[in-house]
């Protein structure tokens, strides 16, 4: 074959090998374009299900997804540098970290609640500067971290701040959006599970991205968050609307009015009955998860089980924890559902008993059903709250409300991490405790309740159905 001949050839063979690699190329665009399009398709489905997507509980849902996955990103961002927090760390190191947990809440209460509770009428808004906050601290954050900067720390609690405000804004504003096929406590589980999925996501690309450095996955997170600011101006415009609220009465008694610790009984005591009911029992499931959280720690590292190491035994309660608030998601997402009181009582009950078995038979099988039990109990206890505030609370209050119950719930994880820390270390004596703390919890919700059942409708349950 002459020189020519051959080189012809071997033009040939290299389009030919081109084609082939293009047409390899295109197959593989198109079946990752279709699989994403399939996912993207029936992850619509399940949030426009119901009517979700005449009502606006859709975008809601969806505004819901991408602001948890820019939360993800962020906590992926300072895992490594504010809130590390290794298990050999003195008590009190972690003392201060309970203490530093509380800080946004000291602001959440008495002054944020009431300030989303006057903007009532522009929710779109409040949300939007909810996460519009955290895009800028993310930036902030950002250079803090290559800086070295003093303004990491104020950043950081700032964010925490803003994504509590979120939260307390987000439950109020769920009511608006209810399609009247759909319970509360239905609707509250679909935008959980949409914000696990953006966990999940958000979680993944910041780790990927932490390899080059924990700022780019700030980054992320900003990006993100000035997706999800938008995602919330453009939310329908019932979220804002007024029909049916009553105005701003200061002679009604607020829940969330009373500034003092001494004045908490007559906080409760303004709140509908099965509010209150639930609220304890819900108080009671945070206790448990701050309990075991850090009382397991310390108690793996001193006095593990025999036959494992204590990394395995903590990594299969975490597991099983984790387990349970997904489980926890997925029956609340069911059409059909008990009552919300029914199911923080069940679970109240489940999560005591499993307390006293793992006192009785301190074992890895009873750590790990604790486990279970509480993420279980956490999830659906919280659920059942939201729904019965979101429904017996009147709307001009509900804000104030929330902010008040998320202070509440947040204190309760610190009581049972503080009991974690300060007791002996001793299994037996530490789920003994924590046992009596949730049938001395359940006693003040049944007389919380019955208290309420006799003595009438309260301030705030009465002009619920005014």
């Amino acid at each position: 074959m002459s020189d020519s001949g051959w080189r012809g050839t071997a033009r040939s063979r290299a389009r030919d090998l081109g084609r082939g690699i293009g047409r390899g190329g295109r197959a593989a665009a198109h079946g990752v374009a279709k699989g994403s399009r399939a996912t993207s398709a029936r992850f619509q489905r399940f949030a426009r299900a119901d009517g979700a997507d005449s009502s606006g509980l859709a975008r809601f849902v969806e505004l819901h997804g991408v602001t948890i996955a820019g939360d993800a990103a962020l906590t992926v961002s300072l895992a490594g540098t504010v809130f590390a927090m290794p298990v050999d760390e003195a008590r009190g190191q972690v003392a201060l970290f309970l203490l530093l947990t509380m800080a946004p809440f000291v602001v959440l209460a008495p002054l944020i609640g009431p300030i989303l509770d006057r903007f009532r009428h522009g929710r779109r808004w409040a949300i939007g500067t909810t996460v519009a906050v955290r895009a800028f601290l993310a930036w902030v954050l950002a250079g803090a971290l290559v800086d070295d900067s003093a303004w990491l720390f104020p950043a950081a609690l700032g964010a925490l701040v803003a994504s509590r405000s979120y939260a307390v804004a987000r439950a109020a504003a769920v009511p608006r959006l209810l399609p009247p096929s759909m319970s509360l406590v239905r609707a509250n589980s679909r935008i959980n599970i949409v914000g696990m999925i953006g966990m999940t996501l958000g979680g993944a690309l910041a780790g990927a991205l932490s390899w080059i450095g924990p700022e780019w996955s700030l980054r992320l997170a900003f990006v993100i968050y000035v997706v999800a600011t938008v995602l919330a101006i453009r939310l329908p415009a019932v979220v804002d609307s007024s029909r049916g609220e009553a105005e701003v009465d200061d002679r009604v008694p607020d829940p969330a009015a009373a500034a003092t610790p001494a004045k908490v009984r007559n906080r409760i005591r303004v709140l509908p009955p099965l509010v209150r009911y639930t609220l304890w029992l819900t108080t009671g499931a945070r206790a448990l998860t701050g309990f075991l959280t850090l009382f397991l720690a310390f108690l793996m590292r001193e006095r593990p089980i025999e036959g494992w190491s204590g990394p395995v035994v903590l990594g299969a309660v975490v597991a099983a924890a984790s387990v349970g608030n997904a489980l926890g998601t997925l029956i609340g997402n069911r059409r059909r559902l008990a009552p919300p009181e029914a199911i923080a009582t069940v679970m109240a009950a489940l999560a005591t008993l499993t307390s006293i078995a793992a006192a009785a038979f301190y074992s890895l099988g009873t750590l790990v059903a604790l486990g279970l039990v509480a993420g279980l109990n956490s999830q659906l206890a919280k659920l059942s709250l939201d729904a019965l505030i979101q429904r017996d609370i009147p709307d001009h209050a509900r804000a104030r409300v929330f902010a008040w119950v998320e202070t509440m719930l947040q204190a309760a994880w610190v009581l049972g991490g503080g009991l974690g820390i300060a007791i002996p270390l001793d299994p037996r004596l530490g789920f003994g405790l924590i046992a009596t703390l949730l049938v001395g919890a359940a006693v003040v919700a049944v007389r919380s309740r019955a208290m309420g059942a006799h003595g009438g409708e309260t301030a705030v349950g009465a002009e619920t159905h005014q």
